[in-house]
């Protein structure tokens, strides 16, 4: 396997075992069922993040597809830590939406660059 795989695998196998342990935690009555949304939901924001941050840092011949993978790459990191902080911090019904429309702005941005890129790319004949 290499090393994305690897850390593909260790980040789901975190989230699985953080999803296992703050279960447990609840069940014994140390934390209730909010807080356990909120731990593995944050973890999902952090994982989205450091998804986000690693994107750019990919070998990709096109130097358009470079300027792709940076603008993706802090537009999913930067909303995956909202989407994180939504969720340590704000009221649950807010963090599903705040959260949830962090993720999709992120993802809007990334679409709208490489639509622009695209059309730059047809004005100029490239």
């Amino acid at each position: 396997m290499n090393r994305e795989m690897m850390t593909s695998l260790a980040w789901g196998l975190g989230i699985v075992g953080l999803a296992l342990c703050a279960t447990f935690a609840r069940s014994r009555g140390y934390i209730d069922s909010e807080m356990v949304d909120r731990i593995v939901m944050g973890a999902i924001g952090l994982m989205v993040a450091w998804f986000g941050n690693q994107m750019p840092k990919r070998f990709v011949p096109s130097a358009r597809a470079r300027q792709a993978q940076r603008v993706a790459g802090w537009s999913m990191a930067l909303s995956g830590l909202v989407y994180a902080g939504f969720w340590i911090a704000a009221p649950k019904e807010v963090a599903v939406i705040g959260g949830s429309l962090a993720v999709l702005l992120g993802i809007g941005v990334t679409a709208a660059y490489c639509l622009s890129l695209r059309n730059k790319a047809r004005v100029s004949g490239a």
